[in-house]
């Protein structure tokens, strides 16, 4: 399954981000009682590993699109730029 994000609005969902990029792919597994904590404004960041054993924070609302009721769960990759900016999310599975 692919789906993307676009922080952007370049229209370049299935496409490499122009430009300098770095790209990181973390498992995640967010219960839904967990990721309710952002609507009670608790959690503003996600830290994970990602899938080289580095600790890597973003902003949890970049995850948004793939909530459900049971929370966020899959392997994404998350993309950005040189100034360490978020350019986009793929969920790959």
């Amino acid at each position: 399954m692919f789906m993307g994000v676009d922080n952007n609005n370049t229209g370049r969902h299935n496409n490499m981000p122009a430009g300098s990029y770095r790209q990181v792919r973390i498992p995640l597994s967010i219960s839904a009682d967990e990721y309710l904590r952002v609507y009670q404004g608790a959690a503003k960041k996600v830290s994970a590993i990602d899938s080289q054993g580095k600790r890597i924070s973003f902003p949890v609302n970049i995850l948004q699109p793939f909530v459900t009721r049971d929370g966020v769960a899959g392997v994404f990759d998350i993309y950005f730029d040189s100034d360490n900016r978020f350019l986009r999310i793929e969920k790959l599975i």
